[in-house]
């Protein structure tokens, strides 16, 4: 989807669209909600849409999201791995395995996995299959949710009022916000790696 249809379903449907798009981003497939956030930021600087209205709509579609996949992953995911899983590959063995590692990350899994498309559509899906407490995953997404739409937001906000942006160059910011967070994962496990070696 194009930032002109983006920019004319806001136009139209206003607040809600923006709760349906971070919505649908959680719960369906992998897409730059980044450049979407980033672009509600640099809309409210050129007075287009309020903050508060704004910030609102993204963060409850986002969380009412991870809430809905959640729900989905723990009352149809785990029956259906179940009774299916061995046809494609997901043994006992390796689904056991797979909890065990997430379960060991959990916490930093469901607040920092916001900023990896893929990542932040499929982790509340298992949080839901490996029976993660409702309350932990509702307080751990609730912050997660926060970190992640606020700071894209108010960054958009900030850098359409110092510099005069152009909402279609806005796509090409989400790329470069990915590619620098990816190059700062890669650095780290690297340095990890090194350092393990070396004791």
């Amino acid at each position: 989807m194009n930032i002109d249809t983006i920019l004319h379903f806001i136009n139209i449907y206003g607040y809600l669209i923006i709760f349906l798009f971070l919505f649908l981003g959680i719960v369906g497939i992998p897409a730059p909600e980044e450049s979407l956030l980033f672009l509600i930021g640099v809309l409210i600087a050129q007075h287009k849409l309020s903050f508060g209205p704004s910030l609102s709509s993204a963060f409850l579609g986002a969380f009412i999201g991870m809430l809905a996949a959640y729900v989905c992953g723990k009352y149809v995911g785990y029956p259906f791995i179940d009774k299916y899983g061995k046809y494609v590959g997901i043994t006992n063995e390796r689904w056991e395995r797979t909890k065990i590692n997430y379960m060991e990350n959990i916490q930093k899994t469901i607040i920092f996995g916001f900023y990896i498309p893929g990542m932040r559509q499929i982790s509340p899906y298992f949080a839901g299959i490996s029976r993660i407490p409702f309350r932990k995953f509702f307080l751990l997404s609730l912050l997660g949710t926060f970190l992640w739409t606020v700071p894209f937001i108010v960054a958009g906000y900030y850098l359409g009022n110092a510099f005069n942006i152009n909402p279609q160059y806005v796509p090409y910011l989400g790329v470069l916000f990915l590619f620098i967070f990816v190059f700062y994962v890669t650095f780290k496990y690297i340095k990890r790696k090194k350092q393990k070696s070396n004791n």
